[in-house]
């Protein structure tokens, strides 16, 4: 029923597929107009439109060093670093 086509970004200028399982979801959803942008342009511009997140610094509970996070911590909660938190929940499953 529906066949891949090679289409060209009105961004970028590159070529990327719009393949015959997304024309299929696009009809599905009752979508009538093709994607005009790659998918990393329409990542790009998806995201242009999000604020940028405020991080905050702070030091890990389990290992000391620096950890970046995006909430201000506060004193009577721990933080932890990316691989601290990960190893917790790990443990946890």
């Amino acid at each position: 029923m529906y066949e891949d086509k090679t289409l060209i970004c009105k961004e970028c200028g590159a070529e990327f597929v719009f393949t015959a399982g997304e024309q299929e979801f696009y009809a599905s959803k009752g979508f009538e107009n093709e994607p005009q942008r790659c998918k990393a342009c329409r990542d790009a511009r998806k995201n242009a439109q999000k604020p940028e997140r405020e991080m905050y610094t702070s030091v890990c509970a389990s290992c000391g060093k620096e950890a970046r996070v995006p909430f201000k911590p506060r004193e009577d909660r721990p933080v932890y670093c990316s691989e601290c938190f990960a190893k917790m929940k790990e443990e946890q499953a």
